[in-house]
């Protein structure tokens, strides 16, 4: 599997997941300017990334501007087409913006930037890895309805949680409705969350947590 990063004017996350994914996965990594289009060499068998940061200074909303840049219009090309795409804290924003991923992601309950590990938890998997979270708009909501579709078919990726895997508002670092910190399509191709896995990846780390979020995501 091959991996395109896009940056944008303001991603400050690239490097961190151009150096997980080359040096901590062996992995081919390809660094794709915004105002480019070409995706060419990559198959519906690689995977995009929208790394964290503050794309455009997150003016008007987070990843709003982002949505229009040259690239994001081939991105979601790729995406309708079947190929794997992860955006990352304010790539999540910019998947939500581009209606990739259903929902928005809104400013934090506390209205303060959150700076911190995390325990986030799928229940399908069982156990609470630990993954820093670094954002001020990471509060995912959605309506009734979505919400519940989202839990039917299993497209919950990930809900915060303590250490133990216990899921409980009091864990929740943002607000974020039914303590969701990641999600995916109905396609299963389209991956957004909040926490960072690119800065839990690494011995030097000392923590490699991240690792388990590439792998549950089958992008190992």
């Amino acid at each position: 599997m091959k991996f395109g990063i896009v940056v944008f004017p303001g991603s400050n996350c690239d490097r961190d997941m151009q150096d997980a994914l080359q040096h901590d996965m062996n992995k081919e990594v390809l660094m794709l300017w915004h105002k480019d289009k070409d995706l060419s060499m990559f198959s519906t068998d690689d995977c995009i990334v929208l790394p964290g940061g503050f794309s455009y200074g997150d003016y008007l909303r987070c990843g709003a501007i982002a949505r229009f840049s040259p690239m994001m219009q081939s991105v979601i090309d790729f995406a309708n087409k079947g190929g794997k795409v992860l955006g990352v804290c304010n790539g999540f924003q910019i998947l939500c913006e581009s209606h990739l991923l259903p929902g928005v992601l809104l400013p934090n309950a506390q209205q303060k930037f959150v700076c911190k590990n995390s325990f986030i938890i799928n229940d399908q998997q069982g156990k609470a890895l630990k993954i820093p979270v670094a954002h001020g708009d990471g509060r995912y909501f959605a309506g009734e309805q979505v919400l519940n579709e989202l839990e039917a078919n299993n497209q919950v990726l990930f809900k915060y949680c303590d250490e133990n895997g216990k899921i409980d508002p009091l864990y929740n670092v943002n607000g974020a409705i039914r303590n969701i910190a990641g999600i995916k399509n109905s396609g299963g191709n389209v991956f957004g969350m909040m926490p960072h896995p690119e800065r839990a990846s690494n011995d030097q780390l000392g923590n490699k947590d991240g690792l388990e979020v590439f792998r549950f995501l089958g992008l190992n």
